[in-house]
């Protein structure tokens, strides 16, 4: 056996000749799979990988002829539906689960590897999770080949799968436990020897008995040293081969130092200096601090983990409905638009659709937050992940698979978990400096007690080393805003950006749409007034024929109204934002739109009398002669909108109401909900100029909005709300959606989003208090090191404890 492979890390066998050229060197590798994929690393520009990396890669092998079979099915459009989010004919997205990641290094180099592929679109790896984002142009690179440049590199990639997923945490949750299991039984049958040797009196013990109990306790303590302790010395190895010191440096430094230290006293009979007990107890109390610490941080982000949970593998497929109600066990994956289902009380509706048959109820509190049953009878629609609670439902199909409304959640968290906060960032930085300082300070220990007392020097320098808790700093934060994320989400309000919590905490105006927001969006016709010389039903129709290409809720109400109607064609619609639209009919031009918008057109102004339907919006059409009707559209104001606005106020929010809707209407809502500062008639740019006036006074804006007018002004301000039932646009410009649309969530997500901040002002101090008592009673000599360890992992604990008070449920 000669030197280890470039590649992999394993010894290279006699005889073997697989060099690979880096930077102007040649370099061994150990087979001719792992010379292929270094070459096809250095080849493609990554080199840098081999300089960063942490840890060796897996041994390369050669796809097997089934392996690469079984990747090319993945192009299969139908087993693709399960996985795969189609944007538009050729744009797709899939979630893949990587293999073989090991290291930062590891994901930077499939992130970098990836986007070289041409019609590669985008890739986000979540470096805690493995689940890695891929977005590809299907008309230039297929998944397969996707797939099998990954693997050439090295690793395995594969389509999420969240059973798959639990079994490897199960694994490693065992394997945790057993390690635990070891260092605990180890350290009671170590103190069994230490015991008496502490309580019996110097000379009490025979010196040949005494010496036994000591290479006894050796024995005991080497499974802890060579089976419960190797994560440790996993994790600094890496981060020594990066050429940093990482948190469990000092760990492992302070193992190494008790353990050889005992060792050689032993060896050379030296009385007094052997610890094997402080060894294998500082181990046992160090990994049963991280098993419960990573309970912790699990049920902090359970909430969102289990919507990747809710669909169900299989469906009762109608084949022949209306003819027949028989039904056959089908595939969820199986299932394509259009097929009808039948949903049994108690199970889990497995896509998108529409209720074809039957009344019953769907519990959506998993998705909305509300935990009330949703009535659900023919005509309604339900959602993927919901549970039908009473009565069969025959339900038709509409989204499956990435295509459902579950699916978009999922990638939105996907989306908010790749992002690190900034106080994340900065604290994961400030502990980096704290290690390498914590080493000096150890250092320093040895050093003067090596002349003040040498025989405790040593223990003094091991206590330090163990005693201090870098761990504490880098949770502070991460633990904290997990633990309010996913309380959120379990609610109903997703947040979709990293710094969406972070940032809420230190709003200072809160700044809604009206229609869609503060009011449910559901705009109706109430009333109708003519001026010119047509009929009612006349002006209704052209008016429904010059909105026919809007999306606006007031066009909605029109064209709804107008739906028995024969509607004339229209030619050269141009819509003016916030204002209204214009249009060509039988060679006619006319105008609908504000009162504003028409006056401007007309010679003759027009005059409305101010107590016609002020609560309504008030839309008038006119052509180039005159105004020939007016249309008074109106909404229903959200039940909890009033309450939210006074909790807002209570709070100390400043709330303001900007509105494209008229005057009237606007001032109506904002009396009766207690909104001092309202502007009517706001185009998109006023909202936007709005915004960046209160932001250039030094306010902290949070934006709430629905519309896609509103989508420029979500994203300019500091943090932005989209209700879940806005438009795509909005909910993709917004940093958190409200998924149920309750308004109530509002002011607790500002509540639980200051209380989040403020748990992590309580970690990071007690962190910062925790280190700077413990570090100089350990430097002083009053700390041993089994109670070091003890500290060190009860401050880790603490920290996440404090964290999931964020979980409890909202009252």
């Amino acid at each position: 056996m000669t030197d280890n492979c470039f590649h992999c890390g394993l010894p290279i066998p006699e005889s073997v000749d697989f060099p690979v050229r880096y930077r102007e060197q040649t370099e061994a590798t150990c087979c001719a799979g792992c010379q292929a994929v270094a070459q096809t690393i250095i080849d493609s520009g990554l080199a840098e990988y081999y300089a960063h990396r942490t840890q060796g890669a897996r041994q390369a092998e050669a796809l097997p002829a089934d392996i690469l079979q079984q990747i090319r099915l993945y192009d299969s459009e139908e087993l693709q539906k399960s996985f795969v989010h189609q944007h538009d004919e050729n744009s797709r997205e899939a979630a893949l689960i990587l293999e073989g990641i090991s290291c930062a290094a590891c994901v930077w180099l499939n992130e970098q590897h990836i986007r070289q592929l041409p019609g590669v679109l985008s890739v986000d790896i979540n470096y805690t999770n493995h689940r890695a984002r891929v977005c590809w142009d299907n008309s230039r690179i297929r998944l397969s080949q996707i797939l099998e440049a990954i693997s050439a590199i090295g690793y395995r990639a594969h389509p999420y799968d969240a059973e798959r997923q639990e079994a490897l945490a199960q694994k490693q949750r065992k394997q945790a436990i057993s390690r635990l299991w070891a260092a605990g039984l180890s350290m009671m049958q170590v103190m069994m020897y230490a015991v008496p040797i502490y309580l019996a009196p110097d000379g009490d013990i025979d010196p040949d008995f005494l010496w036994l109990l000591h290479w006894a306790s050796l024995i005991l303590t080497l499974p802890v040293m060579l089976y419960s302790a190797v994560p440790f010395y996993q994790n600094t190895w890496r981060d020594l081969k990066a050429g940093r010191v990482g948190m469990d440096t000092p760990v492992t430094i302070g193992i190494f130092t008790a353990f050889f230290a005992s060792l050689w006293a032993l060896i050379h009979k030296i009385p007094h200096g052997v610890y094997f007990d402080s060894v294998s107890m500082f181990v046992f109390l160090l990994l049963g601090g991280r098993y419960l610490e990573g309970i912790a941080r699990r049920k902090a982000g359970e909430a969102t983990e289990s919507l990747v949970k809710l669909i169900p593998a299989f469906a009762h497929r109608a084949a022949n409905w209306p003819d027949s109600r028989e039904t056959v066990e089908a595939t969820v994956a199986m299932l394509n638009p259009g097929d009808v289902i039948l949903v049994k009380p108690g199970e889990t509706i497995p896509g998108d659709g529409v209720v074809l048959d039957g009344s019953s109820a769907a519990n959506e509190s998993l998705i909305s937050g509300e935990s009330k049953p949703v009535a659900k009878g023919v005509g309604d629609s339900v959602i993927a992940g919901s549970v039908n609670t009473s009565s069969p439902l025959y339900i038709e199909i509409s989204q499956t698979g990435q295509q459902t409304r579950l699916a978009s959640i999922v990638r939105l968290l996907d989306k908010a978990l790749a992002e690190k906060p900034r106080l994340a960032v900065a604290a994961d930085r400030f502990a980096s400096w704290f290690v390498a300082l914590l080493l000096l300070a150890a250092a320093g220990s040895y050093l003067a007690w090596h002349f003040i007392e040498p025989a405790r020097a040593l223990w003094i320098m091991v206590a330090v080393l163990v005693v201090s808790c870098p761990c504490a700093l880098s949770l502070a934060t991460p633990a904290a805003l997990t633990a309010a994320t996913g309380h959120l989400a379990a609610l109903g309000l997703l947040t979709t950006r990293g710094h969406a919590l972070e940032t809420l905490a230190r709003v200072s105006d809160v700044v809604f749409d009206k229609t869609g927001t503060l009011t449910h969006g559901d705009m109706r016709l109430r009333a109708q007034m003519q001026l010119g010389g047509q009929t009612a039903a006349q002006s209704l129709a052209i008016a429904a024929a010059l909105e026919q290409a809007s999306e606006h809720p007031v066009a909605h109400a029109i064209r709804l109204a107008a739906a028995d109607l024969a509607c004339p064609a229209s030619a050269r619609l141009d819509s003016v934002a916030g204002k209204g639209v214009e249009g060509e009919i039988d060679g006619m031009a006319w105008r609908l739109g504000s009162l504003e918008f028409i006056n401007q057109w007309l010679d003759a102004p027009l005059a409305l009398p101010d107590d016609w339907h002020a609560d309504c919006t008030l839309v008038v059409l006119a052509n180039q002669q005159s105004a020939q009707a007016v249309f008074a559209v109106g909404d229903t104001v959200r039940a909890d909108a009033a309450d939210m606005v006074r909790q807002l106020q209570q709070h100390g929010s400043s709330v303001h109401l900007l509105s494209g809707d008229g005057a009237s209407a606007v001032q109506s809502l904002a009396g009766s909900l207690g909104i001092a500062d309202w502007h009517a008639r706001a185009t998109p740019e006023d909202k936007l100029a709005f915004v960046g006036q209160l932001q250039q006074a030094g306010k902290r804006v949070l934006m709430v909005g629905d519309g896609i007018n509103d989508a420029p002004v979500l994203a300019r301000a500091d943090v932005s709300l989209a209700m879940g039932g806005g438009t795509d646009v909005a909910r993709a410009s917004g940093d958190m959606v409200l998924m149920g649309d309750q308004l109530a969530l509002i002011p607790y997500a500002l509540t639980l989003s200051r209380k989040a901040l403020g748990v992590i002002r309580q970690n990071l101090w007690w962190a910062a208090g925790y280190n700077l008592l413990a570090l100089p009673l350990a430097m002083s000599g009053h700390l041993t090191p089994w109670l070091a360890s003890l500290g060190m992992a009860a401050s880790s604990l603490i920290v996440v404890s404090n964290a999931l008070r964020l979980v409890k449920r909202k009252s």
